[in-house]
């Protein structure tokens, strides 16, 4: 029997509250477990090692390189490019078997007189180099 003749059935109706609810949840969650990291430049702070201290060694052949770009071999200054600092590494080299080039750059010299240094150990025949580092202050 059907009692309600005139009436019309009820329209579904969709309810948004809990729908609402449930992806406020989830977007709460999404920002708490969500770690944002912070790109930027390299960030490089050089020269410091954690190393121990070596013993002169009668064959090495130091090289210090100033915050300016000059060059001193064996605390001797060499004025001139890449062709005069291999022929002082060439001189200073003669006699010693296997010489090592040990560069002491300054932390705020270029990078193009580094490598120039380099370069001129190269021409040189010299193929032992190494940086020298100082160690960490605690």
């Amino acid at each position: 029997m059907n009692f309600q003749r005139g009436r019309q059935p009820e329209e579904p109706e969709i309810n948004l509250i809990p729908m609402i609810d449930v992806l406020l949840v989830i977007l709460i969650f999404l920002m708490i477990t969500t770690t944002y990291s912070k790109f930027s430049g390299l960030e490089i702070n050089l020269p410091t090692a954690d190393a121990q201290t070596q013993q002169d060694k009668p064959n090495e052949i130091d090289v210090a390189v100033t915050a300016d770009g000059s060059v001193l071999v064996n605390k001797v200054p060499v004025t001139g490019g890449v062709e005069v600092i291999g022929v002082v590494l060439r001189r200073t080299a003669e006699g010693t078997q296997d010489p090592v080039v040990i560069i002491n750059a300054d932390a705020k010299a270029t990078h193009q007189s580094v490598i120039d240094v380099m370069q001129a150990a190269r021409n040189a025949g010299l193929s032992h180099i190494s940086f020298a580092t100082q160690q960490k202050q605690p």
